[in-house]
């Protein structure tokens, strides 16, 4: 508002002067172009719409694509003969891609069929070759790098998040992950701060491979002083963890979710005391943690706080694996074949293989056929 003021001030003083000083006929640079006349406008409409009928057309006819999704891509871009989104296919396919793999890749970033392959896009491609990438997958994997800088992006990023990653495989994966999120200079910056917080270059590397977004909040440095507050070391790989679901629960919902553990007799020490063990605990919907609780205790009769122990078990399916195996170790206890005292928690935590030959496998013909029967029937 400030510099607007300034500008206008200036302006009705410089107008002041020029009508106290020169005449009329000084106005004349203030030239309006004339309005178009109602035939040049339809003739700009027609053409206009004209584009966006070849554009709809192309996208149905040659990239397998639905009306609607057609529709929606002609609004992003648009092209009135074929000659170059032909020269982009070509491109595409004389690389190795499948047609399927084509279409996905166009579907994501319709805008790619007007670039200019041999410029643009193929030295994109020899530079993942370089690298020792696998062009076909990585392109089809992550296709939004290629309306990137190489020149300005892709390699300098490259080259900075090189000296945290194992191989060049691992941090053009890393770089292509992030290509969408986050700036060089403002990666450069927030990493610069993290290692000045005490993260170790192995933990700077998984931040890159498993959320690079966190690189930019504005609070990052607050962020890390609470995750070191909540007892994580910024050296081990948890705190990166920790501090990815810190960031991506809202203060209203952590506390929605810690009243949600309260309700089966957690404390807040016990819940916290699980969030140091798996942090992945609180990225659980509510939903989801009173149907494991509820199938734990109401239906099976367990201690919850055998689930405060290996809090991992929230992760896993309570329709395919939660329940059938729990139906197994309900009757290897109903038989006397497993003891009381047993741990509860490994049949869960094992391989299917391991969990089949352990508890199922292992009895007489009889009692193998009745457990997989349960096993199979519960999932």
């Amino acid at each position: 508002m400030f510099h607007f003021g300034c500008h206008r001030r200036s302006a009705l003083l410089y107008l002041s002067a020029i009508s106290s000083t020169q005449k009329p006929k000084c106005y004349v640079f203030l030239q309006l172009k004339p309005y178009p006349s109602p035939l040049s406008l339809f003739s700009t409409t027609s053409h206009s719409s004209d584009k966006q009928s070849f554009t709809i057309t192309y996208f149905t006819d040659n990239c397998g694509f639905s009306h609607q999704a057609a529709l929606k891509a002609s609004n992003r871009v648009r092209f009135d003969e074929p000659k170059k989104p032909d020269s982009v296919i070509a491109f595409f396919t004389n690389h190795g891609f499948s047609i399927s793999q084509i279409h996905n890749i166009i579907g994501r970033l319709p805008e790619l069929l007007v670039f200019d392959p041999t410029k643009t896009l193929l030295p994109k491609f020899q530079f993942l070759a370089s690298k020792g990438s696998d062009i076909v997958t990585t392109v089809t994997r992550y296709p939004y790098f290629l309306r990137q800088s190489l020149e300005h992006y892709i390699i300098p990023a490259f080259e900075f998040v090189r000296t945290f990653s194992p191989s060049d495989e691992k941090a053009i994966a890393c770089v292509l992950f992030g290509s969408n999120t986050i700036t060089i200079d403002h990666m450069k910056s927030k990493v610069n701060l993290l290692l000045d917080m005490g993260l170790s270059p192995s933990n700077i590397y998984l931040l890159f491979r498993i959320s690079p977004t966190i690189l930019r909040f504005a609070d990052l440095k607050e962020a890390v002083e609470e995750v070191k507050g909540l007892g994580f070391h910024p050296s081990k790989s948890l705190f990166v963890v920790a501090l990815q679901a810190k960031r991506a629960v809202s203060k209203s919902l952590w506390d929605a979710k810690l009243d949600a553990f309260k309700t089966w007799g957690w404390s807040e020490d016990d819940v916290l005391d699980a969030f140091r063990r798996d942090p992945h605990i609180m990225t659980y919907s509510i939903k989801k943690v009173n149907a494991v609780m509820s199938f734990w205790v109401d239906h099976l009769g367990w201690d919850p706080s055998v689930l405060l122990a290996v809090p991992s078990l929230f992760g896993y399916s309570l329709e395919k694996r939660l329940m059938p195996r729990a139906s197994v170790v309900q009757y290897l206890l109903s038989r006397g074949l497993r003891k009381k005292d047993a741990s509860l928690i490994k049949p869960f935590m094992l391989t299917e293989k391991l969990f089949l030959q352990k508890f199922v496998e292992c009895f007489e013909e009889e009692e193998t056929s009745k457990l997989l029967s349960l096993y199979q029937g519960g999932r």
